[in-house]
Order: C-alpha cells, then structure tokens, then sequence
C-alpha cells in the first residue's frame, strides 16, 4: 500500500487525478486502451473536474462504474451524473443499468461488459468504513458474482463491483479527506475485520489523503 498525505482536500484530490492520469496514459500506450472504474459520492468531485482538464487520451479510455444507487436519472444522488465531465471529454462511459424492473438481470448483463481487467479501480472510503456499495454487514461482500445487488444502504438500493473484480484490478487508488476518515483509516491499517475497506488488496493500492485524515495513521507505516 502506498499512503499519500496532501495538505488539503483540493491538493488530495489534485494529487489522486495526476497519478490516475500517468496511469491512464500508461496502459494507452502499452495496450492501445484504458479501463477505469470511478465511485461516486461527494470526495471525488474536485478529483473528477480536475482529471479532465489533464493529457488523457480520453477516446481510448472506457469507464465503468463501480457502483450506483437504484434511482430514476434525475435524481441528483445518482453517481452518474458526476460521470458527465468525462463523457465530453470523450471517454466511453458504461452506466451501470439501474432503471430496469429485473435488477439482477441487468446486473448480470452490466458483467457482461466488464473489461476482461480493469486498469485502474478508483473507491472511496465511509466513515463507517465502507467501500463502493459493500455496507457493513451486507453479505455482497461475499458475492461470487462480478456484480451484484446490495441491500438498502442509506436509503437506496445499490448495484456494485465486487471485491473479485476490484481487486483484480491492476491498480487501485483510495482518495479519503477529512476528519471523520481518520479513524477508519488506522483501522484499515490494523487490519479491522468489521471494516468492509479492510477487504480491498494492499498490493498495487495507492490511498491518497489529506492530513486531517492522515491524523491517527501510525508514523511508521
């Protein structure tokens, strides 16, 4: 695992974007293409807007999603709509189907479509301690399935990656600022087993944080 400390919430998220962009150029010019999975939520914001202002050879880079609330396309709480500076920059952006009556079907189909290994996976971190859709307790933590349905979490129904297809991944990056992640993020590294983030690979992650986050991981890391 690769920590990173930034000062602030705009350099973290500064620093997140031109590392997945090196990554992103990267595998253009080893393999033609790039895959990338992004999450949603409030933290990767300034990440996103910052990422497309950068040299990405952005019509040879596809972007799944590493998981989405069921909700109808307007609503403001679904991910994709963050996904929308990527889609004008030129990426091909694979929405994850949320609006069709047969979920896990669609789930299923939405697999279907998975690079055969992604790139770069990008998560975020809850201050109870989750990661893409895998709530504490939620038994699709487990799922043999690349994708899969989640219990209600926070209101919504979810469909998400799961860890298989997460930690196959050749990179993965962990962008976490504030101080609420503090804690969540020196359990992570004692290996709390209650903490779904605990289940992500360390081998080939970067976490990239700002210093309020930073402020109980251990010096000696």
């Amino acid at each position: 695992m690769d920590i990173r400390v930034a000062a602030h919430p705009p350099q973290a998220a500064a620093a997140a974007a031109r590392w997945m962009a090196g990554q992103l150029r990267n595998a253009v010019r080893r393999r033609g293409s790039a895959s990338l999975a992004v999450s949603g939520g409030s933290t990767p914001v300034l990440m996103f807007a910052a990422l497309v202002e950068l040299d990405v050879p952005w019509r040879s880079v596809g972007v799944w999603q590493v998981d989405e609330r069921v909700a109808v396309g307007t609503d403001p709480a679904r991910n994709a709509h963050q996904l929308e500076g990527l889609d004008a920059a030129g990426a091909r952006v694979h929405l994850m189907p949320v609006t069709v009556r047969h979920l896990a079907t669609a789930a299923r189909r939405y697999a279907d479509g998975l690079p055969e290994r992604f790139d770069v996976v990008h998560l975020g971190l809850g201050n109870d301690g989750h990661t893409a859709s895998w709530a504490p307790g939620d038994p699709v933590i487990d799922s043999h399935d690349p994708v899969a349905m989640c219990a209600t979490f926070n209101g919504y129904e979810r469909m998400t990656l799961t860890p298989s297809v997460v930690n196959d991944a050749r990179h993965r990056l962990v962008l976490a600022v504030g101080a609420p992640k503090a804690a969540v993020l020196a359990g992570w590294l004692l290996r709390d087993p209650s903490l779904p983030i605990t289940r992500v690979r360390r081998t080939g992650t970067v976490v990239v944080v700002d210093r309020a986050a930073a402020a109980q991981l251990p010096v000696d890391r």
